[in-house]
């Protein structure tokens, strides 16, 4: 393979230079108006060996030998220019060096600009006829819905594939009507996306325009009504995945839009490369992605802590496979457990932990299983981070919530005692630094809205929501992940960060956007309203303000101002380990309002 390669290189580099003699040749044939003196025609003889070593050396020296003429681009053309220019430069130093007499110097002008033309042309003819063979079938017809700025990438993914062809494009910009981009014109507005698709007899629209736009809501409405199948181009994070080649359909986090998350890379690296790593609660949704962005860091040892057996038995099988170099240990152990976790930690001494460990869902833990929230959630902390101080880590970061903001429920007033127990911690052990960071809700993750919308979906409806006015903060498992990763490279023990969630979403269009996203309508899988929970909010705070946070160097983190007394940590330990197994739901949230003030019980 790599004889016929520098054979094709070969081939292609003397026909360069072919092109480049050829031009040498019609430089001297244009300077003596179309008929060279034989003394003059001596010259050109004599000097063309000259002419092709010095293109030769400059075309060698700017590797355009190396090019594929089949994917020939701006870039190329560019090299190619450098590469003529060295060799008009390697040229003239040796005419002039040799002293030739009566040399005509326009030649040496005329020669590097006929050869950048000649061998550019040659170029383009491969390409155009390269691309004719690769669509001379066609494809399926799809419109690009966007601007010509927003267009332009998706036509040129669209080039490259056999599978596409762009007929079309469809524009939230009225005055681009008309105009045509790589010879695909603007045939309207997102408005008129139905009766484009139909007039160029496509069924399949590409969304170009950027996650989050109202153009890509906007043509999800109009596709669903119009039976028009939408797709997308790959986010930045899925291109390194084989199967992330082309275009994919939309997916919800498409039409929420999150900006990319901005890592201090060379950070991370430095805190994770080589070190030992351990999670808690590594089987969850945040649990696991934390795991899979910890791999990427080159982290020395990663040490995977869950109660759920089948939930460390699908991590494993998955890092095994995607980081088989990573040193993996996987447990089942439960965070309540003090002696397994500090057994776990003590035999790998992890630097950093992070304790993603946590029963979350409200509704549960208001009723019946408060007791379980407090030993989960503000005993299971406690004992990790006990446990990670013990043995000599340097970091401990608790994954926390916004419902622990003013909570209204057991759930996120256990995570709020969690946060202070925390804190009080961090007074007792300077030698370890502890953190809390807080976010909302996660597209996805397990137990939440959008997988029962899903299924709700699926079974034909109804799809149910609790209150028309209910709003959540919502953002990806990915962008959560790394954003608790930066938070603990930067905290400092004791601090409580709140991540930006963005706007808030209305749960009923989310609801809609999902019910479309499908494939169907309102009509065809309706949507009913049941009424709030026990323990639910309409809304949720996330002290994300100027009042009550203080900006960081990072623009997506913010530090909570949090003031008050901290608990009696032992006091905490021992009402909870002597409440009983069943113990009433009334005197447990009196007990729980005393150690957090601002919870209001509904």
């Amino acid at each position: 393979m790599q004889r016929l390669l520098s054979r094709y290189a070969l081939s292609l580099l003397a026909l360069d230079l072919a092109l480049g003699l050829a031009a040498w040749w019609a430089a001297f044939w244009l300077r003596f108006n179309f008929e060279i003196p034989d003394e003059f025609e001596r010259l050109a003889l004599d000097a063309s060996g000259w002419c092709v070593l010095g293109l030769a050396a400059g075309l060698v020296v700017r590797r355009v030998d190396r090019q594929v003429w089949t994917y020939i681009g701006l870039p190329e053309f560019r090299q190619l220019a450098g590469g003529v220019f060295l060799g008009a430069v390697f040229t003239a130093v040796a005419v002039l060096m040799l002293r030739i007499p009566e040399f005509p110097r326009s030649v040496l002008l005329l020669q590097p600009l006929l050869a950048f033309l000649l061998m550019g042309t040659a170029r383009a003819s491969w390409r155009t006829w390269a691309e004719r063979g690769a669509h001379g079938q066609g494809g399926t017809p799809v419109v690009v819905v966007g601007s010509l700025d927003e267009a332009a990438g998706a036509l040129r993914a669209l080039r490259g594939s056999q599978r596409w062809r762009a007929v079309g494009i469809v524009s939230p910009l009225a005055a681009e009507r008309g105009r045509s981009l790589q010879q695909v014109r603007v045939l309207g507005t997102v408005d008129d996306l139905p009766q484009v698709c139909e007039a160029a007899d496509a069924r399949t629209a590409l969304v170009a325009s950027p996650p989050g736009s109202d153009e890509r809501r906007q043509a999800l409405l109009l596709a669903s009504e119009a039976h028009i199948s939408l797709l997308t181009l790959p986010r930045p994070d899925e291109w390194l995945k084989a199967e992330s080649t082309g275009p994919r359909k939309i997916e919800l986090e498409d039409l929420l839009g999150r900006a990319p998350v901005a890592l201090d890379v060379a950070g991370l690296a430095e805190l994770f490369s080589g070190q030992v790593v351990a999670v808690t609660g590594a089987g969850g949704s945040i649990g696991s992605e934390l795991c899979r962005q910890i791999a990427r860091f080159g982290v020395g040892k990663l040490v995977c802590i869950d109660v759920s057996e089948y939930g460390i038995y699908q991590l494993e099988q998955e890092l095994r496979r995607s980081h088989p170099q990573m040193q993996g240990i996987y447990y089942t152990a439960n965070v309540r457990e003090y002696e397994r976790l500090h057994a776990i930690l003590c035999q790998h001494r992890p630097a950093v932990v992070f304790h993603a460990a946590a029963y979350k869902h409200v509704p549960l833990m208001e009723e019946c299983n408060e007791i379980e929230a407090l030993r989960t959630n503000v005993l299971g902390t406690l004992h990790a981070a006990r446990a990670a101080s013990a043995c000599g880590a340097k970091r401990f970061v608790l994954i926390s919530t916004d419902k622990a903001v003013n909570p209204t429920n057991v759930m996120g007033a256990s995570k709020r005692l969690a946060e202070l127990m925390l804190q009080a911690l961090a007074a007792r052990e300077p030698r370890t630094q502890f953190v809390s960071v807080r976010f909302g809700n996660v597209l996805g993750s397990s137990g939440s809205v959008v997988p029962l919308f899903t299924q709700q979906i699926e079974r034909g409806g109804p799809v149910t929501v609790t209150h028309p006015e209910i709003v959540r903060y919502f953002m990806t498992i990915p962008e959560a992940a790394q954003l608790v990763l930066q938070a603990g490279l930067m905290g400092r023990s004791g601090q409580i960060f709140v991540l930006d969630m963005g706007e808030p979403v209305k749960i009923v269009e989310l609801a809609r956007m999902l019910i479309r996203l499908s494939g169907k309508t309102e009509q065809e899988v309706p949507i009913t309203f049941t009424g709030l929970r026990p323990g639910e909010k309409l809304y949720e705070e996330l002290l994300a303000d100027d009042e009550t946070t203080e900006p960081t160097p990072h623009a997506k983190l913010r530090i909570a101002k949090t003031g008050g007394a901290l608990p009696d940590v032992d006091a905490v330990v021992r009402w909870i380990s002597d409440a009983g197994a069943l113990p009433q739901g009334t005197p447990l949230r009196e007990w729980l309002r005393a150690q957090v003030p601002e919870y209001g019980p509904r």
